[in-house]
């Protein structure tokens, strides 16, 4: 059963040797994020999993263990999925869930077996919810950190333009995260997602799906755009 959540973006300049001299801009976000997983790891889940946004060439299961790197950025910074599990030869993490392993290390996660999930386009909501309701089962005690971007159509200079749509989207999906609300995410338009480049649409409805029968309630720490691209944090305990 799902005990508790944790949603944060996922943009590689979270990590400060990527943003290099912007990296002060993201403070807020990165501390929102530590928080975030204090509230993981204070529910003592049995099981950690990672649930975040990749190419559909990178979807599926990730172990623990599986490495990442950053050095597709120009940066020289490698990270790993928690522990290391052997040498065999093992898949590279997208960089959405080296996000996710490099705001573990950085917390210093170690309080439960971790595995990883990459989900996204062109999965509809019904796959994604019954996803999240077979996570949900994979022990008693289950916790979810979801990865994922709101819309990218911000502002002119955002990656996907301006959109008007955009901040009324990505404040109903403030709202659903901030107030644990289930059916919003469910609900939520994936052909509307997919024009404004939300890359969380999938993972949020992940969540939805694994927190069906939880009675969750939902903190939202953190609401910004930068870049023009929505950032949001929040917490379901």
């Amino acid at each position: 059963m799902l005990v508790a959540a944790a949603v944060c973006p996922c943009p590689p300049l979270l990590v400060p040797e990527v943003a290099a001299g912007a990296a002060p801009e993201l403070d807020a976000a990165r501390a929102a994020c530590a928080d975030a997983l204090g509230v993981l790891a204070a529910a003592r889940p049995d099981r950690l999993v990672v649930v975040a946004p990749a190419e559909e060439s990178e979807h599926g299961a990730y172990a623990e263990g599986t490495p990442g790197s950053f050095r597709g950025f120009g940066v020289d910074v490698d990270v790993r999925l928690g522990a290391r599990q052997d040498d065999r030869p093992q898949r590279v993490l997208p960089a959405s869930l080296a996000v996710a392993a490099w705001l573990l290390e950085r917390t210093g996660w170690s309080d439960a077996p971790i595995e990883g999930l990459a989900v996204g386009e062109p999965l509809g909501a019904e796959r994604c919810i019954d996803i999240g309701r077979e996570l949900a089962a994979r022990a008693e005690r289950v916790a979810l950190l979801v990865m994922g971007d709101a819309s990218a159509c911000r502002t002119l200079k955002a990656p996907g333009y301006l959109d008007e749509r955009a901040a009324p989207f990505d404040a109903s999906v403030a709202r659903a995260l901030g107030t644990a609300d289930v059916a919003a995410l469910k609900a939520l338009d994936l052909g509307l997602a997919r024009e404004l480049k939300a890359l969380g649409r999938a993972p949020w409805q992940v969540l939805a799906g694994a927190a069906e029968d939880a009675g969750l309630g939902g903190t939202l720490l953190h609401e910004d755009a930068p870049y023009g691209v929505g950032y949001l944090v929040a917490t379901w305990s």
